[in-house]
């Protein structure tokens, strides 16, 4: 167990660090390809790609991390963007039901190959067993901060 101040006195700067490392290889990506894209906006483009007919700002909301005010900000400049719509769901007036347009899959379709590209590039040189054990470590921090309310 880690208990020396020293031993740990870099983590933010370390995990701020990769992450930098990680959003800048996305958004060199983006700009290469040639498509004006955040990472928030890929995040929630890509999600409502996977959920398909299903997909809704709540449902984005709840898988994304985000509060429900920059969500539905990012989801305003996609359909801004005319790669998505937002419609209600049928019978269901309270929810907005979120759609790729034709635009919004063709962007799904070029950025998509390159997305996994560097998702794999992010694991190159690990064993399985590492990075189970990086997932976990990553989940414990987390939690750690989480149960005591930080």
């Amino acid at each position: 167990m880690l208990n020396q101040i020293d031993e740990i006195s870099g983590i933010g700067l370390h995990l701020d660090l990769v992450l930098r490392r990680v959003q800048d290889a996305y958004l060199k990506k983006f700009e290469e390809l040639g498509v004006d894209l955040t990472i928030e906006q890929w995040v929630i483009l890509h999600r409502i790609s996977e959920l398909g007919a299903t997909a809704s700002q709540r449902e984005i909301v709840r898988s994304n991390f985000r509060n429900r005010a920059t969500t539905s900000r990012v989801i305003g400049k996609l359909e801004k963007k005319g790669w998505i719509s937002k419609t209600r769901f049928e019978g269901d007036q309270k929810r907005y039901k979120l759609e790729l347009t034709r635009k919004g899959k063709k962007v799904i379709k070029l950025v998509l190959p390159h997305a996994v590209n560097l998702r794999k590039l992010a694991i190159r040189d690990l064993e399985s067993e590492d990075f189970e054990v990086f997932l976990k470590v990553l989940d414990q921090i987390g939690y750690n901060y989480y149960a005591n309310k930080v």
